[in-house]
């Protein structure tokens, strides 16, 4: 059974200590506790199978609602990102009920959820409204072309195109990464956060993408849970690395972000068994060449 009260307490924080740093930290631990008992629980059939073709869209329509919600009234922030996961959590599990197919289906929660997560947070820090309202828009087609080709994957898989999930993880793992280094350098300069504290978060977060990439390539866990800490060392150090710069959050996020790129990139060709010395010289080129640019162009505070 779903504990009322703990739903009680994301909603109204100042029930419960206020919305001061108590009834945040408070906020958070809910927010998990409530996603942990939901995850848990076994939801009635309540929409039809048939009907599942639809949810892509009606996920969409209700997560650009719900940041309009946070885009005027900001201090809601943990209540639309814990509504948010708890929708991808029933779409996932309504998917997973009428496929054949025996996914682990909380990975495919990982993906959106640090998708939109980080949007969120990395759109509170942008003062340009019109470019928040983009980034909604933007979110938005992305998570309804993500869960279509999820529901394509799960259900019908004759319609599903190979390398769909793949490529989109790809593309959407890098965005997302983006997203949550530039929010956390933001977050670090605007609230003088302790840097160790924002890198024990990106070291989450790396942690799970990176996980994410590795199973979404079908490549054995065991075989690259090596890679994922090697990874998680490298990006950590660089992530640290990089806050001496004096640059903006923007510039950081997306320094730290060309190198994920390059580091992931030749990872997932290595256990794919697909790197060459050609491949590898275009990621080197590319990568390095894009962070001198970035370097040569950005505004040096």
């Amino acid at each position: 059974m779903i504990n009322g009260d703990l739903l009680l307490e994301i909603v109204c924080p100042s029930r419960f200590g206020g919305i001061g740093e108590a009834g945040r930290n408070l906020g958070i631990v809910n927010i998990f506790n409530c996603i942990i008992q939901i995850s848990n629980y076994k939801f009635p059939n309540y929409i039809n199978m048939k009907y599942n073709c639809f949810l892509p869209l009606l996920i969409s329509l209700a997560v650009i609602i719900l940041s309009e919600i946070f885009f005027f009234w900001p201090q809601m922030i943990y209540v639309i990102l814990v509504l948010a996961v708890l929708l991808f959590l029933f779409t996932l599990r309504q998917f997973k009920q009428a496929s054949l197919k025996k996914e682990k289906w909380w990975n495919f929660l990982i993906l959106p959820s640090c998708f939109y997560v980080g949007l969120i947070v990395f759109s509170s820090l942008i003062p340009n409204k019109l470019l928040v309202q983009l980034l909604f828009i933007f979110n938005i087609v992305f998570l309804y072309f993500y869960f279509r080709s999820l529901y394509y994957y799960l259900i019908k898989p004759d319609f599903y195109q190979d390398q769909s999930l793949e490529n989109f993880s790809s593309y959407g793992n890098f965005l997302a990464f983006y997203f949550i280094a530039s929010a956390i350098y933001g977050l670090q300069a605007f609230l003088n956060i302790p840097v160790w504290l924002l890198v024990l978060v990106m070291l989450v977060v790396i942690g799970l993408i990176v996980y994410q990439i590795i199973w979404i390539n079908k490549i054995n866990i065991h075989v690259g849970l090596f890679y994922i800490l090697l990874a998680c060392l490298i990006l950590v150090e660089l992530a640290w690395s990089v806050t001496f710069l004096p640059l903006s959050f923007y510039i950081l996020g997306l320094i730290l972000s060309i190198c994920y790129y390059m580091l992931i990139g030749l990872i997932r060709y290595y256990l794919l068994n697909r790197l060459d010395k050609k491949i590898i010289k275009l990621y080197l080129i590319f990568g390095f060449s894009s962070i001198f640019m970035v370097l040569l162009t950005a505004r040096w505070m």
